[in-house]
């Protein structure tokens, strides 16, 4: 008897325990369909989606701009490698991204990969080319991804980095701002300037990298004077600023960049997750003499830009720009903002809610006084959720924060009864672990 014979949710799970490496963790639901916010599994349950593949989803689940981009490329090509043969998807995608590039300079080129990851090792290969410089500079909590030196710059051990060391050389951390417990951006600043002169000598940074809201560091916003600060200190010490923004671009706070709500102008922007619509598309992308810093041949790969990914993102690039997207992600943000307090206000595990945009989480502690993470009261709020039929996350260096990354194309009143969920679920755990 084969999987797809016996394809009940059980016999499903129990082929996954025994087939697929228990390294990758996996919530108990095998998805079978998903259309715009909502997934159903193989036995038919419907759940709300408030995580969207990790912020993969933004113009929803099975956006029809993406599927008819994608039945109509299948029948021409599906593969032929950037570096043997251009195509134009991937020079039509590279030329958007320019045009609503916020990085510095008149002419802007891009590169396209495969996951965030790639795409933040590349910048930093890029930075390391253009400045002839060897360190980095990442920051408490970030996160850039799960190969050897993105894994060296996320700043979480357990999973991410537990058991794979030893790490890659030249890469330095500095605090950030977590205004909830006690980081200012002026303390923050400081540590910055400090580790120049206690840890790296700053004339050998090639970049700073920072994510303008912090994704699994906990949905820290970066906020403006910090930005404005970081970017004041770059310019003093001629080092390139890389706005990671993987999870807060295309859309999700609004704007097509979490940055371009500031008067802040980085050198490179590395972009992905909702660019390909739910395929594997990354970017990095800044001003032409950076990029092209780069000998021929230095860059590449063999499934960078694939066809299919690069019309997904065609179709991705055409509706983030439109006043109906942001109209929608104004609203998705204003009804989680209101929501969300109303929810603190009345659940005391409520340390704080925060985000940008529809970019948004609570923090749950045992004590607002004292704000001890909560993290098991977290896990187990997520695990009833899901028994309601709403999928959440946890983030955060202690696993205490409830991300939310809804698809923008969620209804209203879908959203309010996630929200509904969302409370009744952290009463609910509270309750069993008291």
């Amino acid at each position: 008897m084969t999987i797809q014979e016996s394809a009940t949710m059980d016999a499903l799970l129990a082929a996954r325990d025994r087939y697929v490496a228990r390294g990758i963790a996996t919530a108990p639901i095998v998805v079978a369909r998903a259309e715009g916010a909502k997934v159903w599994d193989v036995d038919g349950q419907e759940y709300l989606d408030f995580v969207g593949g990790i912020g993969c989803q933004n113009v929803g689940h099975n956006a029809p701009g993406v599927v008819e981009a994608l039945h109509a490329q299948v029948d021409d090509y599906l593969h032929q490698c950037f570096v043997i043969s251009a195509y134009e998807p991937f020079i039509d995608v590279c030329r958007r991204l320019a045009e609503l590039s916020p990085c510095r300079g008149a002419e802007q080129k891009s590169i396209l990969l495969n996951s965030g990851a790639e795409a933040v090792e590349n910048a930093v290969k890029i930075a390391r080319t253009a400045t002839g410089r060897p360190a980095v500079v990442v920051f408490d909590r970030a996160f850039h991804g799960r190969t050897l030196l993105a894994m060296t710059m996320t700043s979480k051990v357990n999973p991410y980095k537990k058991g794979f060391g030893p790490f890659a050389p030249e890469v330095y951390r500095a605090p950030a701002p977590y205004p909830y417990r006690g980081i200012s951006t002026e303390t923050a600043a400081a540590g910055l300037e400090y580790l120049f002169k206690a840890e790296v000598d700053p004339e050998t940074v090639a970049c700073v990298v920072l994510e303008p809201v912090q994704g699994e560091g906990g949905f820290i916003p970066m906020p403006a004077p910090f930005l404005e600060r970081v970017r004041a200190i770059c310019d003093a010490h001629s080092i390139l600023y890389v706005d990671d923004e993987i999870q807060t671009g295309m859309g999700r706070t609004g704007p097509v960049w979490a940055i371009n709500h500031v008067d802040v102008e980085p050198d490179l922007i590395v972009g992905g997750k909702s660019l390909g619509g739910g395929l594997p598309l990354t970017s990095v992308t800044g001003r032409a003499e950076l990029m092209d810093s780069v000998h021929s041949s230095g860059l590449g790969g063999t499934f960078i830009g694939n066809p299919l990914s690069c019309v997904a993102a065609q179709a991705v690039l055409a509706e983030v720009v439109t006043d109906e997207f942001r109209a929608r992600a104004d609203g998705v943000a204003s009804q989680l903002e209101t929501a969300l307090a109303a929810l603190a206000a009345r659940v005391d595990a409520v340390g704080e809610t925060r985000g940008l945009g529809a970019m948004r989480a609570i923090e749950l502690v045992l004590d607002r006084e004292t704000k001890t993470p909560a993290p098991g009261l977290a896990a187990a709020t997520v695990d009833i959720a899901r028994g309601k039929g709403l999928l959440l996350m946890t983030s955060g260096v202690h696993s205490n924060v409830i991300r939310i990354l809804v698809p923008l194309v969620v209804a209203a009143d879908d959203l309010a009864r996630g929200m509904e969920i969302l409370e009744e679920s952290i009463e609910q755990a509270a309750a069993q672990r008291a």
